[in-house]
């Protein structure tokens, strides 16, 4: 199914798309004479990205991120590190993604003379949902490019949806083609109950609201505030989505399902074994609901999916579901190693340097 049915797209820096979004406003914010860049991240894909374009064009780089999602996304968080970024856990409410965000904008709000938020979804206030959508289009753009090319007839793409960054860029080309499907793959989590999963667009738990600057659904009380999200992917945990793409939904342009978490494993599996691919936790949301519906097009149709991000990163997460054993073997080898400081003399040399 898989090998009949794919699109390649090229393969970006840094590991996922966040780095189209990033490089543009890193840019942008160097012509506006900013010398500071924040962020937020959750899966540290978008921080990662705005790390990398900070070291190239020198400029200083903070990014905050859930204490949570520090803690399940280490491998990333060690890489912003190495680019010269500060990574400032925030340790408020669930400590994760919206957390991250909150603190971002109460940075921005103090520091504004010399800092430029790099938001990474197509969320927030304007004009921020159109930048990261004019800067993510390009990923649409070059499917459709390198579809006919090759004379692929496309019958729908899909791509998950946590803020909807990498979801709005694939669909916005496809919108006004409405022989192409469009589909978006939220966080099942666990269940379909309140504080299990992360669905605003599938369910009935989101409501209309307006929270961290901008006007959509989320997963919010009769009081406005925001209720617990849960999923296996640090990436589509949060509470609200773009606004454009809650505006789609509504009016049918863009179906949306729920991916529950086992199913986003299974499709890391499955994508692995038979494509020799490592989705991220976040885009096997896509894959899981890209394998649910394939059998309803026929074999000359193309259905794309947007893997947004690669699976390296996850290691922390899928390791202890994939090889329990092993896994917890290496992890007390590796503590046994540091304690006895088997590295002392590598990282002295490495420090004198």
């Amino acid at each position: 199914m898989a090998a009949k049915r794919r699109c390649t797209l090229r393969l970006a820096n840094t590991g996922a798309h966040k780095i189209n979004n990033a490089i543009g406003q890193c840019l942008l914010a160097k012509k506006m004479g900013k010398t500071r860049i924040i962020a937020e991240t959750g899966a540290g894909q978008h921080g990662l990205a705005t790390a990398a374009a900070c070291a190239k064009l020198g400029l200083e780089c903070v990014v905050y991120m859930g204490e949570v999602d520090v803690r399940r996304q280490q491998p990333n968080v060690a890489t912003m590190e190495m680019y010269g970024a500060k990574v400032v856990p925030v340790t408020s409410g669930a400590r994760t993604l919206k957390d991250a965000v909150n603190e971002a904008m109460r940075d921005w709000a103090t520091n504004f003379q010399n800092t430029h938020y790099v938001l990474g979804s197509a969320l927030g206030p304007a004009p921020f949902p159109d930048i990261v959508r004019t800067f993510q289009s390009i990923i649409g753009e070059e499917v459709k490019r390198q579809a006919a090319e090759r004379n692929i007839d496309i019958a729908a793409v899909v791509a998950c949806v946590g803020g909807g960054s990498n979801s709005i860029g694939v669909f916005t080309p496809f919108i006004e083609d409405k022989n192409v499907r469009l589909i978006g793959a939220e966080a099942g989590g666990i269940g379909p109950n309140k504080g299990e999963n992360a669905a605003r667009m599938t369910g009935n738990a989101s409501r209309e609201g307006i929270l961290q600057g901008y006007k959509s659904r989320f997963l919010i009380d009769e009081d406005g505030q925001s209720m617990p999200t849960r999923s296996i992917s640090a990436g589509l945990d949060y509470m609200g989505i773009g606004p454009q793409l809650a505006a789609l939904g509504e009016s049918g342009r863009v179906e949306f399902t729920a991916i529950l978490d086992k199913e986003a494993l299974e499709a890391v599996k499955f994508f692995a074994r038979n494509e020799g691919i490592l989705f991220a936790l976040e885009s096997a949301h896509a894959g899981a609901a890209a394998m649910k519906i394939a059998k309803e097009f026929p074999k000359d149709k193309a259905l794309v999916i947007n893997m947004s991000g690669r699976g390296d990163k996850d290691i922390f997460i899928t390791s202890p579901v994939f090889r329990p054993e092993k896994w917890k073997e290496f992890l007390k080898a590796e503590l046994k190693r540091l304690e006895n400081n088997e590295d002392i003399h590598d990282a002295e040399i490495m420090n004198k340097k």
